[in-house]
Parts: structure tokens; sequence; C-alpha cells
């Protein structure tokens, strides 16, 4: 007997898989737990397998369940991609755009992109998360996000890839700081002293407290902010010292106070890249975002 397979089915058992929740998934499909709960069950019936394990802390996938929430991302998106299409001839174009990207990218490269596409696409959603670059390209090949933006030496297999900026990580510290009578240091070098960072979650404390482990040394944070102008004051009034984007640095004013150093490790220099699985198979309003952002730095 053939499989009948239904796009609300698709949808559902996408949000289950991404919130790891029956509750949570079903409220962000506007759906009853109960309903939910018989939309799985019956959906398990039909394909004789189990697609989820039920534990006290929430849903896990079976392998049958990654191959199912795979093909139901293709499948979905590829719906997006035929409305987006036809939306071209209806007055408005209508869609999501999900957006992974790394800390700097979003805080320092987007901002305007966003502004001007959003102006001129009022009725797409863009649905934008903070990761880092691993994680990005993770959730591309899975299909968890539409468009993702990495920066640094990031394995890119089975992606396609648009180069379209460049940056730099360097130390800033008070100007009468024993750094800064150096123009360049290591990362290894800012380790002695208390640091400045964004708060845990942010992508960039993350990748910092990875190449800190590499050395086999805990980072010394001294306080953790949720923003980078925060950085700046508290890097002015001698708290402590910070690692942050030289792009962001060099716009901001009133930094006299502060001497910005270069580092001298390889991971500093990010070259940042566009990435999809396939552009051209993007909504046409997905691909209109990727021009903006490729004529803005290219």
């Amino acid at each position: 007997m053939a499989i009948k397979y239904d796009l609300t089915d698709f949808r559902l058992f996408i949000k289950i898989a991404e919130t790891e929740s029956l509750s949570r998934g079903a409220e962000q499909c506007h759906m009853s737990v109960p309903a939910a709960s018989n939309r799985i069950r019956n959906l398990e019936d039909n394909l004789g397998v189990k697609l989820l394990q039920r534990t006290s802390q929430g849903v896990k996938l079976t392998n049958e369940g990654r191959v199912y929430l795979r093909h139901a991302r293709k499948i979905v998106t590829q719906l997006e991609v035929l409305s987006g299409d036809l939306q071209e001839f209806a007055k408005g174009v209508t869609g999501q755009l999900r957006l992974f990207a790394n800390t700097t990218a979003i805080t320092e490269l987007l901002p305007g992109v966003l502004g001007d596409y959003l102006q001129s696409h009022p009725n797409v959603h863009v649905e934008m998360k903070e990761k880092v670059s691993e994680e990005v390209i993770r959730a591309v090949k899975e299909g968890g996000a539409d468009l993702g933006i990495v920066s640094g030496n990031i394995p890119t297999a089975d992606l396609q890839t648009r180069p379209f900026a460049r940056s730099r990580l360097i130390a800033i510290c008070p100007i009468d700081h024993p750094l800064a009578e150096h123009n360049k240091i290591s990362f290894e070098d800012c380790l002695s002293y208390p640091l400045i960072s964004l708060l845990e979650a942010s992508a960039i404390h993350q990748f910092l407290v990875r190449e800190a482990e590499k050395l086999h040394v805990d980072l010394n944070i001294r306080v953790q902010v949720a923003s980078y102008d925060a950085i700046y004051r508290m890097v002015a009034a001698k708290v402590g010292i910070a690692i942050i984007p030289q792009l962001g640095f060099a716009r901001h004013k009133g930094t006299r106070d502060i001497k910005q150093i270069e580092l001298v490790d390889a991971w500093a220099e990010r070259n940042f890249q566009l990435c999809s699985v396939d552009f051209e198979s993007l909504p046409t309003f997905a691909q209109e975002f990727c021009e903006s952002l490729l004529q803005r730095y290219g």
C-alpha cells in the first residue's frame, strides 16, 4: 500500500526535532499536544518504524527519525522555493529565510545589509541565529539553515561557498597597560591578563574558549558583557583587555584611551564565506539576499 505523506506532519516533525520536545514542537505549529502526539503515532504506524524515543528530558530521534527529518527538511524547503518563485508573479513576495552566522558577521557585517534588504522585501521573515562556524556548517548541511556565514579555516566540503569579506581579530587594552608597548602579540600573551568578554552564549566567546583549551589554559574572565560597546567602555576604564573584531573597532568613536594590537595567530585572519547546499535552488528572495550581501562587500 502506498504511503501518503502529509505536509503538516513534515512541519510538525521538524519543529519537534529542533526543540527536542513534543509540547514545544506542537506549540510552534499552533497545535495541541494531544493532537500532535496522535499525528506522530499515526505517522509511525503508517511508516512502520519508530521515529522518536520518549525520555524524561523530552524526545530523541531514532536512526529512522534522522532519515525522515533530513527528507522532511528538503521537501519543506523545496515547497518554499516553489511558493517563493510563484509569488514573483503576484504582488508581494513572502517567505522565510533561515540564516546562521558567527558573532562578527551578525554584529558587524549583516545589520546594514539586512536593513536594506527587509525594506525591499517587507514580507520576508529572516530567522537569524548566532552560532560558531562549525555549527553553522552542520546546520546548512543538515537542512536546518538555508544560508550560513562562516570564517576561518573551516572545512566546507559538500557545500557551495562564496567569499565576500575579510577581517581580523585584534587585542585591545588601555593605553597604559603593559601590553600597550607592543604592536603585535600572540593570543597566548593575552592569557596572563584578565579579559573582558561577550556572554558565554556568544559564538566568539565559545571560539576563544576553544583556542585557550588548545593551549591548556583557562580564560581569565573578569567581566562578561552583552555588547562590543560595553567591552570598549570597560577596556577604556582599565577593567581588563579584550579580543574583538577589528571591523567594529575601526568604526567605533571615542577609543583614544584604547590601544589596538595585532594578533599574530593564524586564526586571527578571518575570511568570511557565504555557504549553501545549492545557491541556485534557493527561493528567489533568498538569492536576492545573497546578491545584496555580495554587492555590499564584494
